[in-house]
């Protein structure tokens, strides 16, 4: 199981990854943050860009912050960064 850092923008003009923010995939989504809309179309977006099942992708922390950490099922990190691209550690 790997470990991914996001920064999700509610509210957004649709639902989509808009690249890296340093070591966060930053994602946007159409839902509002209230009820934990938000955090769910933000897994659904990950798991869709991944190719997963949205079941492989959940919470592990920041339910009600834009910062968050999300569990990935059956991919490594490696895996992850060959699908989305490298991070940019060099921002902050």
């Amino acid at each position: 199981m790997a470990h991914l850092a996001i920064h999700v923008t509610p509210k957004a003009a649709r639902d989509e990854i808009a690249g890296w923010r340093g070591n966060e995939l930053s994602v946007r989504v159409t839902c509002a943050p209230e009820g934990g809309k938000a955090t769910a179309a933000a897994c659904k977006v990950v798991a869709c860009a991944l190719g997963l099942p949205k079941t492989r992708v959940s919470l592990q922390r920041g339910d009600t912050s834009r910062h968050k950490v999300l569990d990935v099922s059956g991919m490594t990190e490696h895996e992850i960064y060959a699908v989305l691209g490298e991070p940019d550690s060099a921002l902050f």
